[in-house]
């Protein structure tokens, strides 16, 4: 009798056994190989999404697969090509003579003063105004190299070589009027006068009528009014976007 049942237990111990031989027999996952995973994919997906937003490889204007040139051109010093419009007079006969510098997402073709003057006014004071596309826009080439400096350079190339003389008016409009700015600093021996339109201004500067400013302000667009406080509270972030080389085509310097 104790014979039969010590073979009954020793049948439900090798069972009972085999079972836990099989589960440990059983995959299991290295410790944190699951996590390990998850960041390799979001890796890669971040990988891809900063693939996805890259533009295309910029082609100049005038080279065999880029498109073709339109616009007059001047070629600079470091052999770079700016293209220009000319509005107003001829600028011989010319007693006013004008560089429009355009905005952000402008061209030369948007030369707010020549579209606006009448040509009445135009006639009777003799106005020439040239605009042009800034380096990297329309048909102008990029500089790679370029610094606050190098536009106002740009600038007076391109009056000498259209013989503007010694002297002549620079007008910026929106965020060319940054560059006005530089032309003060760096060519003040070559203006005649400066003017700023619709410039982006310090809406904290004391000098301001309190009910103008917030009249001012209230009429920009919601994205314009985060632009302007990012600048004004963090303005070490604004230097760090616009010097940044992750997303090039987004910064502005």
């Amino acid at each position: 009798m104790a014979a039969g049942v010590n073979r009954k237990i020793s049948a439900a111990s090798a069972r009972a056994h085999t079972r836990r031989a099989k589960q440990n027999a059983s995959f299991k996952l290295p410790s944190g190989i699951c996590t390990k995973i998850l960041l390799v994919l979001f890796a890669g997906i971040l990988a891809w999404a900063y693939q996805a937003i890259q533009p295309p490889i910029p082609k100049t204007c005038g080279s065999p697969d880029g498109p073709l040139v339109t616009a007059s051109r001047i070629k600079l010093k470091d052999g770079r090509y700016l293209a220009y419009k000319e509005h107003g007079v001829p600028r011989d006969a010319a007693k006013y003579k004008i560089v429009y510098v355009h905005g952000f997402d402008s061209c030369r073709h948007d030369a707010v003063v020549a579209n606006t003057l009448s040509p009445e006014i135009v006639e009777a004071l003799r106005v020439y105004i040239v605009s042009f596309d800034r380096p990297g826009y329309g048909e102008s080439d990029p500089n790679p190299k370029r610094t606050v400096q190098s536009l106002p350079l740009d600038i007076e190339e391109l009056a000498d070589q259209l013989r503007l003389g010694s002297k002549f008016y620079v007008i910026g409009f929106s965020m060319g009027g940054q560059v006005i700015w530089s032309c003060l600093k760096y060519i003040p021996h070559r203006l005649a006068g400066a003017a700023l339109l619709a410039p982006v201004v310090n809406y904290w500067w004391p000098g301001f009528p309190t009910n103008l400013v917030t009249e001012a302000y209230q009429q920009q667009l919601p994205q314009d009014h985060w632009a302007v406080r990012v600048s004004h509270y963090a303005p070490w972030l604004t230097y760090w976007w616009n010097t940044q080389k992750w997303f090039p085509q987004y910064r502005y310097s």
